[in-house]
């Protein structure tokens, strides 16, 4: 993780979000889960918010920001949250209607933590793995099929 500079500063901010939707509704699926990508991304770049990795499970989104100093982990997350919900219900109306009944798309929780030097690419990989891991768990936790 190189340092980065500005006018008056010189930083290395990573953090590591874990949000969840309300209710840990599954919604997550093709093609939200893109739309959501998409969406976050966009939220990124109009914010200056640098999106280092995101992944998007079926009931929660992991991302790994690079963090400036004006701009604190809960800012970052007003931002994310409020344009990401207020987008998603335009783009899929019927999604608010069908699993949100209250309007809210998303919980008040989230999680973060720093990342250090050490554990960066850990951090890194667990999240670009986190599609692969849910789906080997999947396939190998079959219920039996009685109904």
């Amino acid at each position: 993780m190189e340092l980065q500079r500005n006018t008056h500063h010189v930083f290395r901010l990573m953090y590591h979000f874990v949000w969840i939707p309300k209710y840990r509704h599954k919604v997550f699926i093709e093609p939200y889960r893109s739309t959501m990508k998409a969406i976050i991304q966009k939220v990124g770049y109009d914010y200056d918010i640098d999106i280092v990795e995101l992944e998007i499970p079926s009931d929660h989104i992991h991302m790994v920001i690079r963090g400036i100093p004006k701009q604190s982990p809960s800012y970052v997350m007003q931002i994310i949250k409020s344009i990401t919900a207020r987008e998603f219900f335009r783009i899929y109306p019927e999604i608010k209607k069908q699993y949100f009944w209250g309007g809210k798309l998303w919980t008040q929780s989230f999680f973060v933590e720093t990342i250090g030097n050490a554990t960066e690419e850990v951090i890194r990989k667990y999240v670009q793995e986190q599609l692969i891991e849910l789906d080997g768990k999947e396939i190998n936790s079959d219920q039996l099929n009685l109904f």
